[in-house]
This record gives structure tokens, C-alpha cells and sequence, in this order.
């Protein structure tokens, strides 16, 4: 059974997706008791604000912590993000305004913020080239695992016990990962000890300009994540699902054993042909959702939609160190990261604002999700062109 086993399945890389399974699923566990939650502090047309502030702050943080992994070392971005994790949700149970929640969903960004930006360098400086897809499928499965345990635990523990309970059940989850992380050994060779000007930013340390043809296809493509993310909590309830953590734990698992196979062929085939598949997969996705009238059939636009999820996440985060300079990993990947919190929060503040709390605009808001992979699709056809008219140039 070892050949079956990949050998870059070291002592270090599982433990990476242990921590990985553990803080994802974290914050995921709370994700979709948050909207019921807000509206009984009397914010219910604050709900799109719930995953957008959240990916704010991851975004306009990404440039630091690319920074600082690069610096100072993956480990400690990845333990920084897990401990706001911790932090923030030991906080909620004490919060009783609709202000004071929105302020701790913009302070719980900084978690996502950090850690998967510093994982990311971390598993891509032990994985050769030729395995990235496939070392990036596994780690991302592990995310996935935690990403669907997350939500239907948090739905049991809310349905068990009460919200209280399930917040400091996420903030023991957090505690968790961070205990695993201490146990890793730094992969950055040239350290530097931290200091006030790694937290100065040049223009040209913001974004890396190597990595932007990737990163407009992931904004495009979980554009429909943050639409997801923010309505189908109540879409879940409007057809009688109780459990609405229910969509989230189908999704995800719909997505895993597919990553593996996606990053695989995306190491053997290229990065752009995987891509186009999962983009056509996610505006099917979104339509199937859009036209759904029993939990059966969003269950099963669950399915493609994870299906989309697991080709995308570990193509994406492949194709981006591809075009990388080893020692702007850190940064390369924290431009992938802006492009993914930038999609899912205009994504859920969009969706929040067509959606307004209406149940007719189910239709409206999910088909805006479909447009936008569309989107990704004709560009991703157009890059395809271009290669092969300067495949053409070259050999003349």
C-alpha cells in the first residue's frame, strides 16, 4: 500500500493539513448560524456585511503577511492567524451590538489573513515542481475536510446547546492548530528578526504583477463563493433544510476527492484546460441552484458546485507558484489570496444587497454567479489564444 502514498507525505506536510483541518474548520463551524445570530441583535440587513468585512480584512492584509512570511518565516504568519482565530471567538458570547459584531468580523479577517498565505509558502517550499498540483490538492483537501466538518458540527452544537457553546467550541478548535503549528520546523533559510519596517510597504510590494492572470480568474470564479456564503443559510431555510450547515458539509465533500485528481491533471495537462473545466462547472453550478425548489435540487447544485471548488483551489494555488520567483513566494501567493477575498466579499456584499432579504430574488442573486464564472470562462479561452498565437511566433 506505500506506493499509493505520494513521497513528499512527510511528518511535516501531514501535520500542515492537521493544523489546515483544524482552523478551517474553526471559523467555518460559525459561518452559518452568524446571519440567524445577527438578526437577533436586530441587524438583518447588515447580513451581507457578515462574510464581506470578514474578507476585507483578510484582503488588505494579504500584503503584510506575504511580507512578512518572506521575512520572517511561514511559521509564525500561520500561527499570528490561527491566534486572532482563537481570540475572536472566545470574544463573541460578550458582544450585544450589531457595531460590536460587525467590528469582530472585521477583526476575525486578519485570521484568514495570515494563515493560509504562510501554509501556502510553507508547502510549496517542500514539494518539487512537478508535484505542486497534486501536494496542493491534499493539503487543500484537508482544508475542505475541516471546511465541511466545520458547518454541520456548528449546526448540531447551535441545535444541541446554543451559539455561546458553539463560539467556544470554534475558539478550541483554533487552539488546537495552533498547538500543531508549534511542532513544524521553518522552511524559510534566510530569516530576518521582526521589525517596524516590515510592516512598510512599497507600491510594488503589494501586488505581484507575475501572478495576476490567475488571480483574475480566481475573483471571478468565487465571486459565487461570497454569494454562497452570505444567502444560502436562508435559501437552505426557505426549502426546509434545518440544519443550515447542511449545503456547506455537501459542497465540501462533493470536493475532495476530487482536488486530488485535479491537481494531478493539471501537473500532467497544464493548469488553464483543469481551470476551464471548473469554471464551466461553477456557472452550471449556480444555475442549477438559481432554478432549485426542493432540498433535493439545491443539494444537488451542492454537488457540482463542490465539484467547481475542488478543481479550482488547488489549480489556482499551483498555476500561482508557477509563475512565482521563489523569493516573492510569499507575496506571489498573498496577490492570489487579495484576488480570492476581494471576490467572495464584493461577491457577499452584492449578493446581501440584491438579496434583501427577499425571497423572489433567490433567482436573481444565484444567476448574477453564473454571469460572472461565465466571465471566467471566455477569459480563460481568450489566454488560450494567445498562446497559441505566440506558440505560432515562435516557431516562425
Amino acid at each position: 500500500m506505500h506506493r499509493f502514498i505520494p513521497p513528499f507525505f512527510t511528518l511535516n506536510f501531514f501535520t500542515l493539513c492537521l493544523s489546515s483541518f483544524l482552523f478551517f474548520a474553526s471559523f467555518n463551524m460559525i459561518i452559518p448560524e452568524l446571519p440567524s445570530y445577527l438578526t437577533s441583535l436586530g441587524g438583518e440587513d447588515y447580513k451581507g456585511l457578515i462574510i464581506s468585512l470578514f474578507t476585507l480584512t483578510a484582503g488588505l492584509s494579504r500584503p503584510f503577511s506575504g511580507k512578512l512570511a518572506d521575512k520572517i518565516g511561514r511559521i509564525p504568519v500561520m500561527i499570528f492567524g490561527a491566534v486572532v482565530c482563537f481570540v475572536v471567538s472566545l470574544l463573541y458570547p460578550f458582544i450585544t451590538s450589531v457595531v460590536g459584531f460587525l467590528f469582530l468580523r472585521f477583526v476575525h479577517g486578519f485570521s484568514t489573513g495570515f494563515t493560509p498565505t504562510g501554509t501556502s509558502a510553507f508547502v510549496a517550499d517542500i514539494i518539487p515542481f512537478n508535484k505542486r498540483g497534486e501536494a496542493m490538492g491534499i493539503q487543500s483537501l484537508f482544508g475542505s475536510l475541516g471546511m465541511a466538518a466545520g458547518p454541520a458540527l456548528g449546526g448540531y452544537i447551535a441545535a444541541e446547546w446554543d451559539i455561546n457553546t458553539l463560539f467556544y467550541s470554534s475558539a478550541f478548535t483554533a487552539i488546537l492548530s495552533i498547538l500543531i503549528l508549534l511542532k513544524l520546523k521553518e522552511t524559510l533559510k534566510e530569516k530576518e528578526k521582526l521589525s517596524f519596517d516590515h510592516f512598510k510597504l512599497n507600491r510594488n510590494e503589494i501586488i505581484e504583477k507575475r501572478v495576476i492572470t490567475p488571480s483574475i480568474v480566481l475573483f471571478l470564479t468565487v465571486f459565487s463563493f461570497g454569494i454562497v456564503l452570505t444567502v444560502i443559510p436562508d435559501y437552505s431555510e426557505y426549502l426546509g433544510i434545518k440544519n443550515k450547515g447542511l449545503f456547506f458539509a455537501v459542497f465540501t465533500l462533493a470536493s475532495l476527492g476530487i482536488r486530488i485528481i485535479a491537481g494531478k491533471a493539471s501537473d500532467k495537462y497544464g493548469r488553464v484546460p483543469v481551470m476551464k473545466v471548473a469554471t464551466l462547472s461553477m456557472s452550471i453550478a449556480m444555475l442549477t441552484i438559481a432554478i432549485a425548489q426542493s432540498k433535493e435540487m439545491l443539494l444537488f447544485g451542492a454537488v457540482i458546485f463542490g465539484a467547481s471548488v475542488g478543481m479550482n483551489s488547488p489549480t489556482i494555488s499551483a498555476w500561482t507558484i508557477d509563475l512565482s520567483l521563489d523569493k516573492f513566494r510569499g507575496r506571489a501567493l498573498a496577490t492570489m489570496y487579495i484576488a480570492l477575498e476581494a471576490g467572495i466579499g464584493i461577491g457577499a456584499l452584492v449578493s446581501g444587497f440584491v438579496y434583501n432579504n427577499k425571497s423572489e430574488n433567490f433567482f436573481l442573486v444565484f444567476s448574477i454567479g453564473a454571469i460572472t464564472s461565465f466571465i471566467a470562462i471566455i477569459y480563460l479561452f481568450t489566454l488560450s489564444k494567445k498562446s497559441k498565437v505566440i506558440e505560432k511566433m515562435n516557431v516562425k
